[in-house]
């Protein structure tokens, strides 16, 4: 699975990199207020808004502010935000799902149609790519919660699918109803995670050379960009000599 360790560190290099904390704190916010809207505005009874939290908490968001994100689900502001998907090819025959929160389907398809017609890509239809993909829960820990062995038990004994470990940290995933439970059994076992959420998982992947990559870079970041982008994912490779020769 060495493959897909490289498509993860690709995916969540901006975590690691992005000094626009604004944006970052903004777009956690916005999925705090929805899950808070969707259900109880107590993480301990809504299992979406418990993932929101840990995952703000995990991005040192101020308690602060997550409260106020709370607090605007039942403040009765009209703000209202739904949840919408795109689907496109980015450079080189890659398969990209973008997922968004949004008040304005238009604008949001307008921004999200030129990102990738500006960086080598094509919006596709919905179901155009999704069929490569499998929703799963991606739960995600540092290397200092344990050594495989270790997080390997606290997986099986927490009913998860699969475990990936590498220096960089573990990657734990389970079936997307399952995402909670096991997230929760982990955390009395490992600590807090890193990363909590459900996730679009390639079956088969796409290798790119430092040309396609490149591009390819370019297309994620003007989408992180986005106010309503929440979450971008690919199918992608890209071997860590490229990463080097891009200086990612």
């Amino acid at each position: 699975m060495a493959g897909h360790s490289k498509f993860k560190n690709i995916m969540h290099r901006k975590g690691a990199q992005d000094k626009k904390r604004s944006n970052l704190f903004s777009k956690l916010s916005r999925e705090i207020t929805v899950a808070a809207k969707m259900g109880a505005p107590d993480p301990d009874m809504n299992p979406r808004l418990r993932l929101a939290v840990n995952n703000a908490k995990a991005q040192s968001m101020p308690k602060d502010n997550i409260q106020r994100a709370i607090d605007k689900a039942s403040g009765g502001d009209d703000e209202s935000y739904e949840e919408v998907r795109y689907e496109g090819y980015g450079p080189g025959g890659s398969a990209i799902i973008v997922e968004a929160l949004t008040d304005n389907r238009n604008r949001t398809a307008t921004n999200v149609r030129t990102c990738f017609a500006k960086n080598g890509g094509n919006l596709g239809t919905e179901g155009s790519v999704q069929h490569g993909f499998e929703r799963l829960g991606l739960i995600e820990y540092p290397a200092s919660a344990g050594d495989e062995e270790k997080v390997l038990e606290a997986a099986m004994e927490a009913g998860a699918l699969d475990i990936e470990s590498s220096d960089d940290g573990h990657t734990i995933w389970t079936a997307a109803d399952d995402l909670h439970q096991v997230a929760g059994d982990l955390e009395k076992a490992l600590g807090e995670a890193e990363n909590v959420k459900l996730a679009w998982k390639p079956n088969i992947t796409v290798e790119l050379d430092e040309g396609h990559a490149g591009t390819l870079m370019k297309l994620i970041d003007a989408l992180d960009d986005d106010d309503d982008v929440q979450t971008v994912w690919g199918n992608y490779e890209i071997s860590d000599e490229v990463m080097e020769k891009l200086g990612a």
